[in-house]
């Protein structure tokens, strides 16, 4: 864990809070807080805006909202033309985009460092300013409509997973896509993007993450200078939303033209809410990994190249969120077994750890392999950027990124054959199967499993 040492107070008109060592942190008057992280490595900088909002804090009737706005964050405000955000963005050298997630929706730049200034300044703009126009908005709900039948009604393995978390979730705000459901975006209004904007996007529902060649000093007089005059608003009370327990296993099928039948098995699971408490998360990353973190990992080990039950295999499991937690098994049988073939060799290996455990030596490589892609994810300005702010939405604080890494590493044999029994079970798992039907002749993409 690295050590922080405490600098001097540093205070700027319009700051609230003590500056501490790298990353710098601050919060101006109107709440929004703006987290630095200085790296010399190269002379670029990455601005990150993320808002706590994402597709669980919508409403039925209106899923997809959260997603549409973020399109029209790139219409235009009275100061910048509709696609000119990106036009200035590419012109100054860099690059950007924006995604939206069931937790909150970020935007980014990533630019040559003296190109900050600017992005700043665009990005406050927008933060308030948005023209949500009814005819931009009813040029890009159609945009978002054929992202939807691409992404979603055209393939057969995300059309499973979304009908899959429809029936795991029965009142939890993750029973519904992100993308929304085709029929509440056909009834979409410009007035329904309108009144998620004016609700959501103000200063105090958002924070900045930016990373790179800066001063953090320079950075909050900047942010003073293009985001302090923002004024805030109240935000509406968010009421805990409680998935009720789940009391047996749950099945849907799906018939969609496919190559091969895929198969999810998902088992609720529990997330990260106190880092330095908490302790079956860290240990299910482990089980995740030993699972399938690299070729030589169990799944592809025994189930693909010696039994050849599967094409393909893997697990998939986030232990950062604000909503409940799954982990998912998912797979597709190789030719001439089955769906049911498959389900009995994952549960065969999942037994195989209740029963037996796992070796020091496999958890040894497992802890290898996170820490390296740990390290390499930060090896970069947006992957800093990212980690901060993907663990600040889930509500940890990212000064406890090193700890969280560091629990990990401290992850025995015993606590993942542990996690294994104790989540495992038939009483809180949902299993999802594609069965494939005759190809139409469209085009579309193979149905193999994927992680989500």
């Amino acid at each position: 864990m690295r050590m922080r040492r405490l600098l001097p107070l540093f205070l700027l008109p319009g700051l609230l809070t003590a500056v501490q060592a790298n990353p710098y942190e601050t919060t101006l008057k109107n709440g929004l807080r703006l987290i630095v992280k200085e790296d010399r490595r190269a002379p670029t900088a990455a601005q990150m805006v993320w808002y706590r909002i994402g597709s669980m804090d919508e409403v039925d009737g209106a899923s997809g909202v959260a997603h549409v706005l973020e399109h029209m964050m790139f219409k235009g405000t009275p100061s910048v033309g509709p696609g000119e955000f990106n036009k200035r963005v590419s012109a100054a050298g860099g690059r950007d985009n924006a995604f939206t997630s069931r937790d909150y929706t970020a935007y980014f730049q990533q630019v040559p460092k003296e190109k900050l200034p600017e992005m700043m300044q665009l990005e406050a703009d927008r933060m308030r300013h948005l023209n949500v126009d009814p005819k931009e908005f009813a040029q890009e709900i159609k945009v978002v409509m054929e992202e939807r039948r691409m992404r979603t009604d055209d393939n057969p393995q995300a059309k499973l997973f979304e009908q899959m978390n429809a029936v795991a979730f029965q009142a939890h705000p993750y029973r519904r896509p992100i993308i929304g459901w085709m029929n509440d975006l056909e009834n979409m209004t410009a007035a329904d993007a309108r009144a998620w904007y004016d609700t959501w996007y103000v200063p105090n529902n958002a924070y900045v993450v930016i990373t790179g060649d800066v001063d953090h000093k320079e950075v909050f007089a900047l942010a003073e200078k293009y985001y302090g005059g923002l004024e805030g608003r109240a935000l509406p009370a968010r009421k805990p939303q409680t998935e009720p327990a789940q009391d047996g296993t749950r099945r849907v099928n799906v018939k969609a033209p496919a190559e091969l039948p895929v198969l999810i098995m998902a088992y609720k699971a529990p997330v990260l809410r106190d880092a330095d408490k908490d302790s079956d998360p860290y240990a299910l990353e482990m089980l995740a990994a030993i699972l399938d973190g690299h070729d030589a990992a169990r799944f592809n080990k025994k189930l693909v190249r010696e039994d050849k039950v599967a094409l393909s295999v893997g697990i998939g499991y986030d232990s950062t969120a604000r909503g409940p937690g799954m982990i998912y098994l998912h797979g597709s049988p190789s030719e001439g077994r089955t769906v049911a073939d498959l389900e009995a060799a994952l549960r065969a290996e999942i037994t195989r750890i209740q029963q037996d455990g796992v070796s020091e030596q496999e958890l040894k490589r497992a802890k290898a392999q996170l820490v390296a892609g740990q390290v390499y994810k930060l090896d970069s300005m947006f992957g800093q950027a990212m980690e901060i702010g993907q663990t600040e939405s889930a509500g940890i604080p990212y000064q406890k990124i090193d700890r969280m890494l560091e629990k990990l590493q401290q992850v025995s044999a015993a606590e993942v054959q542990a996690v294994a029994k104790k989540y495992f079970k038939d009483d809180t798992l949902t299993i999802g199967v594609l069965e494939p039907q005759p190809l139409d002749g469209k085009p579309r993409r193979a149905a193999v499993a994927t992680r989500h």
